[in-house]
């Protein structure tokens, strides 16, 4: 692992390269990262019964599932598809007890209950996201010259806004799908409907609290993960990152930028209970309000402290899963460089 891997302008590769990259670095993410939000929610569960908890209800309700790297709504309807993830609480003394305990007597694979609808969404939108980042950065070296510094600050913003405004839809359309238990026809009837009433915008819903959270937090993140790669570099007199480098760079910057921006993040979360709550129960859904007007709300029910609710769970998640995904995508896009360099060789 101490091998020296390429500086990061992505020379060298093809724009396939780097999705290959980023899709295997989103997948091992999310198999590292899954099995901490099983054991969450089984803790949570033995706390509060699911029937007394928005986030975790019995039926007909919805859950967030955060694996540090992407989150996603969780729609139950009637329990359909959720008896992996509510199994009956057990009686866990902490989250090593959890963790020894789920594999004992329910097996291995259980810490892995929610691994297939996050990968539908996670690789999508992390192959959107980092190969998108990788080109606008190697196109505004090009063009901003004196303004270099700041270019994975700009890019970084770019390429998230791009990757949400692509992803929002499908998000939509899969909270439909499993809350309403439809068929593709039914599917279409009903976005048909729905963009007759409303027009294309509602095919956006939750686009706004998305974007005010992840666009800083990539902004920032790729902004000091440069910082932080160039600064370990010149300590160990490297002229490449090394794959520790760039793990470390990524846990060190995927915790300062949520830390940052955690109050975006608790009112996205809320943002989605409430859309995940009005697929399930549209005639009852409540109004929703301004994120503006949200963050008022929390701060007035529980102080300045609400809006930085949930610091250490988000901070335990998002740091391992920065370091994982942008080390093996380091790591691939060097792998692929000498691949093509070997392949130019052997041509001449």
């Amino acid at each position: 692992m101490a091998e020296k891997m390429s500086p990061s302008p992505g020379g060298g590769i093809t724009p396939l390269q780097q999705m290959l990259a980023s899709g295997t670095g989103a997948i091992l993410t999310s198999l590292f990262v899954t099995p901490l939000d099983v054991v969450k929610i089984r803790l949570q569960a033995q706390r509060t019964p699911f029937s007394k908890v928005p986030l975790f209800p019995a039926s007909g309700k919805c859950f967030l599932y955060c694996n540090g790297l992407m989150d996603h709504l969780y729609v139950c309807q009637n329990g359909n598809g959720c008896s992996a993830w509510y199994k009956t609480p057990g009686h866990f003394t902490g989250t090593l007890d959890a963790f020894v305990k789920i594999t004992r007597y329910e097996g291995i694979r259980s810490l892995w209950s929610g691994l297939p609808p996050t990968l539908v969404m996670a690789v999508p939108a992390t192959v959107i996201y980092f190969t998108t980042y990788d080109q606008l950065r190697d196109y505004l070296h090009t063009r901003m010259g004196s303004w270099s510094h700041y270019i994975p600050l700009l890019a970084g913003a770019l390429a998230r806004l791009g990757a949400v405004t692509v992803i929002s839809p499908l998000e939509l359309i899969r909270t439909k799908m499993q809350s309403q238990q439809l068929s593709y026809r039914e599917l279409r009837v009903c976005i048909q409907s729905a963009v007759a009433q409303d027009g294309w915008l509602s095919l956006w819903r939750g686009w706004g609290p998305t974007v005010l959270r992840d666009v800083p937090f990539s902004a920032l993140y790729w902004f000091n993960y440069e910082l932080v790669r160039s600064w370990l570099c010149r300590q160990a007199w490297l002229d490449g990152a090394t794959f520790m480098v760039s793990f470390t760079s990524g846990a060190i910057s995927g915790t300062v930028a949520a830390v940052l921006t955690l109050p975006f993040d608790v009112v996205k979360t809320q943002r989605q209970i409430e859309l995940g709550d009005s697929e399930v129960h549209p005639v009852t859904a409540s109004k929703r309000s301004s994120t503006w007007l949200l963050m008022q709300r929390i701060r007035a029910e529980s102080g300045t402290r609400g809006l930085f609710a949930g610091f250490l769970p988000r901070v335990i998640k998002v740091a391992p899963a920065c370091a994982i995904m942008i080390s093996t995508y380091e790591f691939g896009k060097s792998f692929f460089q000498k691949l093509n360099q070997e392949q130019q060789l052997r041509g001449l």
